[in-house]
């Protein structure tokens, strides 16, 4: 069996065919472990740490930073056994003239590529990466149970196998550029991997003054996320830019469609133009829902709780389905389909576009298991961590657009729901209140839906109901409950 073995990009799921290599971890020899994450990978729904499939020597990298990969397409070899002694096979130092060397027929021959998903090689593998984190994908990774490689269809018996002729090689490998998976000094003194200074800068997290758990002292991501837990989390805020936009000698820039935006822009643009939307409004005083907000936060077993007025719309939206359940429905052509369990998505605007990830069932959920469940949300979202699976499934869809300042707007259907809820800033305004102009504090509402499914004596009771619920939640709870 061949020593080196060369990894391909794996499906990441979701049916997706490339991904944008975001960061390399490692760089051409380093010694990793197996499960050891390598490689970033920004897909269209979120970005991914891949780990190793084999313990070894990084021998190549075959793709720079930034370079957008198919499934399926070589990406990193890797010596399995680096202790046998040297390689028959050309250095991959460049020439003089700046150019790698071109592989020889023997070292391609020496090549084994990495099997297809679902194929592992014979064996007990698997457990925990190094560090004790564990793969980030869904479904990928080695298996942690004894397997047996599946033959290919019309695959030839490895014993019948020659080694093969000489053929064009593909691109050659590429020296990943100094970034990498090695913890680094900086002129400020912090030991901390790029990954890690990527998760503290997007969290605002100054490293410096952190005290590190990890090897050397080296801050470590649990480093990073337990300084983050004391900060107050916005839900939907985006990241600031980390670069300026940078203009040609026309005074203009051009910005490759790719990644979250690419796949946003494909969404909306599909269910603006198939689900025929309609959008209501509706303002209403919150300011006895902001004060339940505040008793709440005063009670001890609360007091360690992110409490936030999303908490209170999401509750409403839920119990306002319970009440309305065919706003929690899909249109599937020749039938509708109405669903008991809410995934309830949180909109939430990051650095690479709009992702929605969602909170699983989110109506069996109590009031404390919700505040916790959209606190977990929105810092995996802000960290750049959400997973493909936590964006998928999404029931009914909540956009909290009032953290931009904003009164409200009129937001597109996420495809295959039927409603989404925008909820915009609450602000203090003349209200009339028992009988008397006064300053109370005032939100509005808008409500799309798709009007194929809702018609608008439906869309106006669920949003009567949120708006009801808002206005006096405890009165709502023991009305309805």
């Amino acid at each position: 069996m061949s020593r080196i073995k060369t990894f391909n990009l794996p499906d990441l799921g979701e049916g997706l065919t490339e991904g944008e290599i975001l960061a390399w971890l490692v760089k051409v020899g380093d010694t990793i472990e197996l499960n050891q994450p390598i490689v970033e990978v920004e897909t269209a729904k979120a970005a991914v740490e891949i780990p190793a499939k084999w313990a070894g020597q990084v021998q190549a990298i075959h793709h720079p930073e930034g370079s957008t990969v198919e499934v399926g397409t070589p990406i990193i070899a890797i010596d399995t056994d680096p202790g046998a002694g040297p390689l028959e096979t050309p250095s991959t130092t460049a020439t003089p003239s700046g150019d790698l060397p071109t592989p020889s027929a023997a070292s391609l021959a020496a090549v084994e590529v990495a099997p297809a998903e679902g194929m592992v090689e014979p064996g007990l593998i698997g457990g925990a990466a190094p560090g004790g984190r564990t793969a980030v994908l869904v479904g990928y990774g080695p298996r942690t149970t004894a397997a047996k490689r599946r033959p290919r269809k019309g695959a030839v018996p490895a014993q019948a196998v020659a080694a093969p002729a000489p053929a064009a090689p593909t691109a050659p490998p590429v020296v990943a550029p100094a970034r990498n998976g090695q913890a680094a000094l900086t002129g400020g003194g912090v030991l901390a991997k790029p990954p890690v200074r990527k998760l503290a800068k997007d969290l605002g997290v100054d490293l410096g003054t952190l005290t590190g758990s990890g090897p050397l002292g080296s801050i470590t991501r649990e480093d990073v996320q337990r300084a983050a837990n004391g900060a107050t989390t916005v839900v939907a805020e985006p990241i600031a830019a980390t670069t300026a936009p940078s203009f040609g000698a026309d005074r203009e820039q051009r910005i490759p469609v790719k990644g979250v935006r690419k796949l946003t822009a494909e969404n909306m643009s599909r269910s603006a133009f198939t689900a025929p939307h309609v959008t209501e409004f509706l303002t209403v005083d919150v300011t006895r829902a902001m004060k339940a907000l505040d008793r709440l936060r005063g009670r001890r077993e609360w007091r360690d709780v992110r409490v936030s007025p999303l908490l209170l719309v999401a509750k409403a939206v839920l119990l306002a389905v319970q009440r309305h359940p065919m706003v929690n429905s899909t249109w599937a052509g020749d039938e509708i389909v109405v669903k008991e369990y809410v995934n309830l998505g949180i909109a939430a605007a990051i650095e690479r576009g709009l992702i929605v990830p969602n909170v699983k069932d989110a109506g069996r959920l109590s009031l404390r298991e919700l505040a916790d469940a959209l606190t977990d949300l929105v810092q995996t979202a802000k960290s750049g961590r959400t997973s493909p699976a936590a964006m998928s499934g999404g029931t009914l869809t909540i956009t909290n657009v009032g953290v931009f300042g904003v009164d409200t707007g009129t937001p597109i259907l996420p495809p295959g729901e039927s409603a989404i809820l925008a909820f915009g800033a609450v602000r203090e305004m003349p209200w009339v209140h028992k009988g008397k102009v006064k300053v109370r504090q005032v939100t509005t509402l808008g409500l799309s839906f798709d009007h194929r499914i809702i018609d608008g004596e439906l869309g106006s009771k669920f949003l009567r109901d949120v708006g009801d619920f808002l206005t006096d939640p405890e009165a709502a709870l023991l009305a309805w409950t």
